[in-house]
Protein backbone atom coordinates (compact mmCIF):
# COMPACT_ATOMS: atom_id res chain seq x y z
CA UNK A 1 0.00 0.00 0.00
CA UNK A 2 1.12 3.58 -0.63
CA UNK A 3 2.73 5.48 2.22
CA UNK A 4 0.04 8.16 1.86
CA UNK A 5 -3.21 7.46 0.07
CA UNK A 6 -6.13 9.83 -0.39
CA UNK A 7 -9.29 8.36 -1.86
CA UNK A 8 -12.07 10.53 -3.25
CA UNK A 9 -11.43 13.32 -0.74
CA UNK A 10 -13.58 16.40 -1.04
CA UNK A 11 -13.64 19.60 0.99
CA UNK A 12 -16.72 21.80 0.74
CA UNK A 13 -16.86 25.05 2.70
CA UNK A 14 -20.25 26.10 1.31
CA UNK A 15 -22.53 25.19 -1.56
CA UNK A 16 -20.64 27.65 -3.76
CA UNK A 17 -17.15 26.89 -2.45
CA UNK A 18 -15.66 23.50 -3.24
CA UNK A 19 -11.98 23.69 -2.28
CA UNK A 20 -11.04 20.09 -3.13
CA UNK A 21 -13.13 18.02 -5.53
CA UNK A 22 -12.89 14.22 -5.42
CA UNK A 23 -9.09 13.96 -5.33
CA UNK A 24 -7.33 10.59 -5.54
CA UNK A 25 -3.59 10.33 -4.95
CA UNK A 26 -1.12 7.70 -3.82
CA UNK A 27 2.35 8.60 -2.56
CA UNK A 28 4.87 5.77 -2.41
CA UNK A 29 7.40 5.14 0.35
CA UNK A 30 10.37 7.57 0.11
CA UNK A 31 8.78 9.39 -2.82
CA UNK A 32 8.96 13.16 -3.17
CA UNK A 33 5.71 14.42 -4.67
CA UNK A 34 4.87 18.05 -5.38
CA UNK A 35 1.35 19.54 -5.53
CA UNK A 36 1.48 22.58 -7.80
CA UNK A 37 -1.10 24.96 -9.14
CA UNK A 38 -2.35 28.55 -9.04
CA UNK A 39 -3.56 30.19 -5.83
CA UNK A 40 -6.91 28.79 -4.70
CA UNK A 41 -6.62 25.50 -6.58
CA UNK A 42 -6.91 23.38 -3.39
CA UNK A 43 -3.32 22.18 -2.98
CA UNK A 44 -2.76 23.55 0.54
CA UNK A 45 -6.21 22.38 1.65
CA UNK A 46 -5.33 18.87 0.43
CA UNK A 47 -2.09 18.95 2.42
CA UNK A 48 -3.86 20.27 5.53
CA UNK A 49 -6.40 17.44 5.35
CA UNK A 50 -3.57 14.91 5.22
CA UNK A 51 -1.97 16.65 8.20
CA UNK A 52 -5.22 16.58 10.18
CA UNK A 53 -5.60 20.37 10.29
CA UNK A 54 -8.73 20.19 8.11
CA UNK A 55 -11.47 17.57 8.10
CA UNK A 56 -12.52 16.21 4.70
CA UNK A 57 -16.20 16.56 3.85
CA UNK A 58 -16.00 13.09 2.36
CA UNK A 59 -13.37 10.55 1.31
CA UNK A 60 -10.66 8.62 3.15
CA UNK A 61 -7.04 9.36 4.05
CA UNK A 62 -4.55 6.60 4.82
CA UNK A 63 -1.06 7.00 6.22
CA UNK A 64 0.71 3.68 5.90
CA UNK A 65 -2.07 1.12 6.21
CA UNK A 66 -4.00 3.15 8.80
CA UNK A 67 -7.18 5.11 8.11
CA UNK A 68 -6.56 8.47 9.80
CA UNK A 69 -9.76 10.43 9.14
CA UNK A 70 -10.55 10.50 12.87
CA UNK A 71 -6.95 10.50 14.14
CA UNK A 72 -5.78 13.82 15.65
CA UNK A 73 -2.94 15.63 13.88
CA UNK A 74 -0.49 14.95 16.72
CA UNK A 75 -0.97 11.18 16.35
CA UNK A 76 -0.60 10.90 12.55
CA UNK A 77 3.20 10.49 12.55
CA UNK A 78 3.68 13.42 10.18
CA UNK A 79 5.70 16.62 10.45
CA UNK A 80 4.70 19.81 8.69
CA UNK A 81 6.84 22.78 7.67
CA UNK A 82 4.86 25.99 7.17
CA UNK A 83 5.37 29.04 4.99
CA UNK A 84 5.85 31.40 7.93
CA UNK A 85 8.37 29.18 9.84
CA UNK A 86 6.18 29.26 13.03
CA UNK A 87 9.18 29.39 15.41
CA UNK A 88 8.84 30.28 19.08
CA UNK A 89 10.48 33.74 19.32
CA UNK A 90 11.46 33.41 23.01
CA UNK A 91 13.30 30.10 22.48
CA UNK A 92 16.72 29.60 20.95
CA UNK A 93 17.26 27.31 17.97
CA UNK A 94 18.06 24.28 20.13
CA UNK A 95 14.89 24.64 22.20
CA UNK A 96 12.73 25.25 19.13
CA UNK A 97 13.98 22.00 17.63
CA UNK A 98 13.75 20.09 20.90
CA UNK A 99 10.31 21.31 21.99
CA UNK A 100 8.19 18.62 20.33
CA UNK A 101 10.49 15.88 21.65
CA UNK A 102 10.21 17.24 25.21
CA UNK A 103 6.42 17.14 24.95
CA UNK A 104 6.63 13.49 23.91
CA UNK A 105 8.78 12.61 26.91
CA UNK A 106 12.07 11.80 25.20
CA UNK A 107 15.15 11.60 27.42
CA UNK A 108 17.62 14.48 27.49
CA UNK A 109 20.22 12.24 25.83
CA UNK A 110 17.90 11.31 22.91
CA UNK A 111 16.81 14.92 22.45
CA UNK A 112 20.39 16.19 22.30
CA UNK A 113 21.40 13.44 19.90
CA UNK A 114 18.51 14.08 17.51
CA UNK A 115 18.84 17.87 17.59
CA UNK A 116 22.57 17.77 16.90
CA UNK A 117 22.12 15.22 14.09
CA UNK A 118 19.49 17.41 12.42
CA UNK A 119 21.56 20.57 12.94
CA UNK A 120 24.55 18.89 11.31
CA UNK A 121 22.49 17.74 8.31
CA UNK A 122 21.13 21.28 7.82
CA UNK A 123 24.36 23.13 8.52
CA UNK A 124 23.00 25.09 11.49
CA UNK A 125 25.08 23.50 14.28
CA UNK A 126 26.68 26.89 15.05
CA UNK A 127 23.29 28.59 15.43
CA UNK A 128 21.81 26.48 18.23
CA UNK A 129 22.14 29.22 20.86
CA UNK A 130 20.63 31.99 18.74
CA UNK A 131 17.06 33.30 18.90
CA UNK A 132 14.92 33.42 15.72
CA UNK A 133 15.25 37.22 15.50
CA UNK A 134 19.02 36.77 15.08
CA UNK A 135 18.62 34.54 12.02
CA UNK A 136 18.17 35.23 8.32
CA UNK A 137 15.10 33.98 6.47
CA UNK A 138 16.98 30.99 5.09
CA UNK A 139 18.34 30.08 8.52
CA UNK A 140 14.85 30.29 10.06
CA UNK A 141 13.54 27.97 7.38
CA UNK A 142 16.33 25.50 8.14
CA UNK A 143 15.34 25.56 11.80
CA UNK A 144 11.72 24.90 10.86
CA UNK A 145 12.83 21.94 8.74
CA UNK A 146 15.12 20.76 11.56
CA UNK A 147 12.23 20.83 14.01
CA UNK A 148 10.44 18.42 11.68
CA UNK A 149 13.48 16.20 11.11
CA UNK A 150 14.11 15.50 14.80
CA UNK A 151 10.76 13.78 15.09
CA UNK A 152 11.71 11.24 12.38
CA UNK A 153 8.14 11.13 11.07
CA UNK A 154 6.66 8.75 8.52
CA UNK A 155 5.83 11.66 6.19
CA UNK A 156 7.11 15.23 5.77
CA UNK A 157 4.63 17.87 4.59
CA UNK A 158 5.88 21.20 3.21
CA UNK A 159 3.38 24.03 2.66
CA UNK A 160 5.05 26.62 0.39
CA UNK A 161 8.12 26.78 2.67
CA UNK A 162 10.18 29.02 0.37
CA UNK A 163 7.59 31.69 -0.47
CA UNK A 164 9.01 34.24 1.99
CA UNK A 165 12.60 33.97 0.74
CA UNK A 166 14.32 36.09 -1.90
CA UNK A 167 15.11 34.59 -5.32
CA UNK A 168 18.73 33.67 -4.58
CA UNK A 169 17.86 32.06 -1.24
CA UNK A 170 15.02 30.10 -2.81
CA UNK A 171 17.42 28.49 -5.28
CA UNK A 172 19.79 27.60 -2.44
CA UNK A 173 17.02 26.18 -0.24
CA UNK A 174 15.64 24.11 -3.14
CA UNK A 175 19.03 22.46 -3.37
CA UNK A 176 19.12 21.91 0.40
CA UNK A 177 15.68 20.29 0.43
CA UNK A 178 16.70 18.01 -2.44
CA UNK A 179 19.85 16.99 -0.56
CA UNK A 180 17.79 16.45 2.58
CA UNK A 181 15.47 14.04 0.79
CA UNK A 182 18.41 12.05 -0.51
CA UNK A 183 19.96 11.89 2.97
CA UNK A 184 16.98 10.97 5.12
CA UNK A 185 15.02 8.95 2.51
CA UNK A 186 11.60 9.82 3.90
CA UNK A 187 8.31 10.33 2.08
CA UNK A 188 7.77 14.01 1.32
CA UNK A 189 4.80 16.00 0.05
CA UNK A 190 5.46 19.57 -1.02
CA UNK A 191 3.01 22.33 -1.99
CA UNK A 192 4.02 25.26 -4.18
CA UNK A 193 2.60 27.62 -6.81
CA UNK A 194 6.07 27.86 -8.40
CA UNK A 195 6.40 25.46 -11.33
CA UNK A 196 10.22 25.79 -11.23
CA UNK A 197 10.22 24.40 -7.68
CA UNK A 198 7.92 21.61 -8.80
CA UNK A 199 10.10 20.64 -11.77
CA UNK A 200 13.35 20.66 -9.80
CA UNK A 201 12.16 18.93 -6.62
CA UNK A 202 9.52 16.34 -7.40
CA UNK A 203 9.85 12.68 -8.33
CA UNK A 204 6.29 13.25 -9.52
CA UNK A 205 4.22 16.41 -9.94
CA UNK A 206 0.47 16.67 -9.37
CA UNK A 207 -0.95 19.70 -11.17
CA UNK A 208 -4.15 21.04 -9.61
CA UNK A 209 -6.84 23.39 -10.84
CA UNK A 210 -10.25 24.18 -9.33
CA UNK A 211 -9.82 21.52 -6.65
CA UNK A 212 -8.99 18.70 -9.09
CA UNK A 213 -5.75 16.94 -10.02
CA UNK A 214 -5.42 17.28 -13.79
CA UNK A 215 -2.23 15.27 -14.24
CA UNK A 216 0.19 13.44 -11.96
CA UNK A 217 3.41 12.24 -13.56
CA UNK A 218 7.18 12.69 -13.65
CA UNK A 219 8.43 16.22 -14.36
CA UNK A 220 9.66 15.27 -17.84
CA UNK A 221 6.37 13.61 -18.81
CA UNK A 222 4.34 16.54 -17.54
CA UNK A 223 6.57 18.92 -19.50
CA UNK A 224 6.71 16.87 -22.67
CA UNK A 225 3.30 15.16 -22.64
CA UNK A 226 0.77 17.51 -21.01
CA UNK A 227 -2.78 16.14 -20.90
CA UNK A 228 -4.42 19.49 -21.66
CA UNK A 229 -3.80 23.13 -22.51
CA UNK A 230 -3.81 24.29 -18.87
CA UNK A 231 -1.04 21.89 -17.85
CA UNK A 232 0.94 22.76 -20.99
CA UNK A 233 0.72 26.47 -20.23
CA UNK A 234 1.30 26.23 -16.50
CA UNK A 235 4.44 24.09 -16.60
CA UNK A 236 7.43 25.71 -18.29
CA UNK A 237 9.06 29.13 -18.26
CA UNK A 238 8.25 31.06 -20.35
CA UNK A 239 4.80 29.49 -20.79
CA UNK A 240 4.04 27.49 -23.91
CA UNK A 241 3.00 29.58 -26.95
CA UNK A 242 -0.57 29.00 -28.17
CA UNK A 243 -2.02 29.87 -31.58
CA UNK A 244 -5.43 29.02 -33.03
CA UNK A 245 -5.99 28.33 -36.73
CA UNK A 246 -7.85 25.92 -39.03
CA UNK A 247 -6.44 22.63 -40.31
CA UNK A 248 -6.48 22.71 -44.11
CA UNK A 249 -5.36 20.44 -46.93
CA UNK A 250 -2.72 21.66 -49.37
CA UNK A 251 -0.34 19.91 -51.77
CA UNK A 252 -1.56 16.52 -50.53
CA UNK A 253 -0.77 17.29 -46.90
CA UNK A 254 -2.27 18.84 -43.79
CA UNK A 255 -1.39 22.41 -42.81
CA UNK A 256 -2.05 24.52 -39.74
CA UNK A 257 -3.14 27.96 -40.96
CA UNK A 258 -2.74 29.58 -44.34
CA UNK A 259 -1.10 32.50 -46.19
CA UNK A 260 1.54 34.26 -44.04
CA UNK A 261 1.17 31.76 -41.21
CA UNK A 262 1.14 28.24 -42.62
CA UNK A 263 2.88 25.23 -41.08
CA UNK A 264 2.87 21.68 -42.41
CA UNK A 265 1.74 19.00 -39.96
CA UNK A 266 4.13 16.04 -39.66
CA UNK A 267 2.89 12.72 -41.04
CA UNK A 268 2.55 10.93 -37.68
CA UNK A 269 -0.15 13.42 -36.60
CA UNK A 270 -2.37 12.95 -39.67
CA UNK A 271 -4.53 10.18 -38.26
CA UNK A 272 -5.59 12.47 -35.40
CA UNK A 273 -5.85 15.83 -37.17
CA UNK A 274 -7.58 14.65 -40.35
CA UNK A 275 -10.80 14.69 -38.29
CA UNK A 276 -10.31 18.44 -37.85
CA UNK A 277 -9.94 19.44 -41.51
CA UNK A 278 -11.75 22.76 -41.91
CA UNK A 279 -11.98 23.18 -38.15
CA UNK A 280 -9.93 25.25 -35.75
CA UNK A 281 -7.40 23.69 -33.39
CA UNK A 282 -4.88 25.22 -30.99
CA UNK A 283 -1.19 24.70 -31.69
CA UNK A 284 1.16 24.80 -28.71
CA UNK A 285 4.93 25.10 -28.95
CA UNK A 286 7.60 25.91 -26.39
CA UNK A 287 9.96 28.84 -26.87
CA UNK A 288 13.03 26.60 -27.19
CA UNK A 289 11.46 24.85 -30.21
CA UNK A 290 11.35 28.01 -32.35
CA UNK A 291 14.63 28.93 -34.07
CA UNK A 292 16.09 31.81 -36.02
CA UNK A 293 16.33 30.53 -39.60
CA UNK A 294 19.95 31.73 -39.80
CA UNK A 295 20.93 29.16 -37.16
CA UNK A 296 18.45 26.35 -37.97
CA UNK A 297 19.51 23.17 -39.74
CA UNK A 298 16.01 21.89 -40.52
CA UNK A 299 14.46 24.92 -42.26
CA UNK A 300 11.99 24.28 -45.10
CA UNK A 301 9.29 26.48 -46.67
CA UNK A 302 6.72 24.36 -44.78
CA UNK A 303 8.00 25.12 -41.28
CA UNK A 304 9.30 28.68 -41.71
CA UNK A 305 7.37 31.88 -40.93
CA UNK A 306 8.37 35.51 -41.51
CA UNK A 307 7.78 37.52 -38.33
CA UNK A 308 8.41 40.90 -36.77
CA UNK A 309 10.70 40.97 -33.74
CA UNK A 310 8.86 43.31 -31.35
CA UNK A 311 11.06 43.04 -28.26
CA UNK A 312 14.35 41.35 -27.30
CA UNK A 313 14.91 40.42 -23.66
CA UNK A 314 18.60 39.83 -22.99
CA UNK A 315 19.22 37.20 -20.30
CA UNK A 316 22.97 36.71 -20.80
CA UNK A 317 23.36 33.12 -21.93
CA UNK A 318 20.16 33.37 -23.99
CA UNK A 319 17.63 35.88 -25.30
CA UNK A 320 13.84 35.88 -25.43
CA UNK A 321 12.46 37.16 -28.72
CA UNK A 322 8.89 38.45 -28.66
CA UNK A 323 7.63 37.85 -32.19
CA UNK A 324 4.44 38.63 -34.09
CA UNK A 325 2.86 37.68 -37.39
CA UNK A 326 -0.67 38.81 -38.14
CA UNK A 327 -2.86 38.20 -35.07
CA UNK A 328 -0.34 35.80 -33.50
CA UNK A 329 2.29 36.69 -30.93
CA UNK A 330 4.77 34.21 -29.47
CA UNK A 331 8.16 33.89 -27.75
CA UNK A 332 11.31 32.21 -29.05
CA UNK A 333 14.30 31.33 -26.90
CA UNK A 334 17.61 31.74 -28.74
CA UNK A 335 21.32 31.75 -27.88
CA UNK A 336 22.85 34.88 -26.33
CA UNK A 337 24.85 35.67 -29.46
CA UNK A 338 21.61 35.77 -31.49
CA UNK A 339 20.22 39.24 -30.85
CA UNK A 340 18.18 40.76 -33.69
CA UNK A 341 17.13 44.41 -33.54
CA UNK A 342 13.71 45.23 -32.12
CA UNK A 343 11.35 46.03 -35.00
CA UNK A 344 13.33 43.98 -37.52
CA UNK A 345 11.94 41.26 -39.76
CA UNK A 346 12.97 37.75 -38.81
CA UNK A 347 12.34 34.34 -40.35
CA UNK A 348 11.82 31.65 -37.72
CA UNK A 349 11.60 27.88 -37.97
CA UNK A 350 9.07 25.80 -36.01
CA UNK A 351 10.16 22.31 -34.95
CA UNK A 352 6.91 20.61 -35.99
CA UNK A 353 7.96 17.33 -34.35
CA UNK A 354 7.73 19.13 -31.00
CA UNK A 355 4.39 20.87 -31.34
CA UNK A 356 1.21 19.94 -29.49
CA UNK A 357 -2.36 20.30 -30.72
CA UNK A 358 -5.34 20.94 -28.47
CA UNK A 359 -9.09 20.87 -28.98
CA UNK A 360 -10.23 24.51 -28.69
CA UNK A 361 -13.49 23.66 -26.91
CA UNK A 362 -12.39 20.97 -24.41
CA UNK A 363 -8.71 22.09 -24.27
CA UNK A 364 -7.72 18.41 -24.14
CA UNK A 365 -4.53 17.33 -25.90
CA UNK A 366 -5.11 15.85 -29.33
CA UNK A 367 -1.50 14.95 -30.11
Amino acid sequence: MSQVSVKNITKIYSSSSVAVDNVNLGVENREFIVLVGPSGCGKSTTLRMIAGLETPTKGDIYIGDKLVNDVPAKDRDIAMVFQNYALYPHMNVYDNMAFALKLRGYSRYDIEKRVKEAAHILGIAKLLERKPRQLSGGERQRVAVGRAIVRKPLVFLFDEPLSNLDAKMRVQMRTEINKLHLKIQTTMMYVTHDQVEAMTLGDRIAIMKDGKILQCDTPLNVYGKPVNKFVAGFIGSPPMNFMEEKIITKNGGLYFGRDAFSLKVVDRMYNILDKYIGKKVVLGIRAENIFDKLFASNATPDNTVRTTCDVVETMGSHNYLYLSVGKHTFIALVEGYNKPLSGSTLEVVFDMERVHFFDPSTEETLV
